[in-house]
């Protein structure tokens, strides 16, 4: 290796990717990435590693109510045990069902939902929770994003140690670059297939993860 390029992997170990070789991928396999939130699923823990905190995450959907929701349940149950920060809905289509929540062991006074009805509000609710600290977790429907609205999103996520978790139908707009861990969700007779798009610090792939049967949907989607 170059001296040039070994005095950069040493000075600046974090800031490049170096695929399966990459500091970030590794402590994640070891589980031991403390920007990471455990998703609480052995599945997804393989598949992820665990959930960006300080970032955002794309959950795009070929079908509403396939189990999107269902995946985050674990660290939102765990994020809404925190006494001093709240979990933030914005815009969801339907209203959060507090029967189902409370069964999955989220703590329903640490939630807030909000509806802003003018896009202009909604980017000004979105970035304004993301980065005041006061929000463990922002669940949001957004609106059509432009790059510099990402940008300042990401940027809010990031200054705010927030967990984004942004919902999207398939086929509509990606971050670009902007999103820490895109996924896409497809229907599987065992559960939900969970296809990794893009992951900061690691490789893209591929895996199913399974989902109670019977299990009541917090959101009627």
């Amino acid at each position: 290796m170059k001296p040039a390029l070994e005095s950069l992997l040493r000075e600046h170990p974090r800031s490049l990717w170096r695929g399966l070789h990459s500091p970030g991928y590794e402590a994640t396999a070891r589980g031991g990435d403390s920007a990471l939130l455990k998703t609480g699923q052995e599945e997804l823990d393989r598949l992820l590693g665990g959930w960006p905190r300080g970032g955002i995450t794309e959950i795009h959907s070929s079908t509403p109510g396939i189990g999107e929701l269902r995946l985050l349940l674990p660290v939102l149950a765990s994020l809404s045990q925190q006494q001093k920060r709240w979990i933030l809905w914005v815009t969801p289509p339907y209203l959060p069902y507090p029967p189902a929540l409370a069964a999955a062991g989220l703590r329903l006074e640490r939630m807030l939902c909000l509806h802003p009805r003018q896009r202009r509000d909604r980017l000004w609710a979105l970035e304004s929770a993301l980065r005041s600290g006061t929000c463990s977790a922002v669940l949001a429907w957004p609106p059509p994003l432009d790059t510099t609205a990402w940008r300042r999103l990401q940027l809010a996520a990031q200054a705010g140690d927030t967990a984004a978790f942004f919902f999207f139908n398939e086929g509509e707009q990606q971050g670009a670059g902007w999103a820490a861990l895109r996924l896409q969700l497809h229907p599987d007779r065992r559960g939900v297939a969970v296809t990794v798009q893009k992951r900061r610090g690691g490789m893209p792939g591929r895996g199913v993860v399974s989902l109670p049967e019977g299990e009541q949907l917090p959101l009627a989607i």
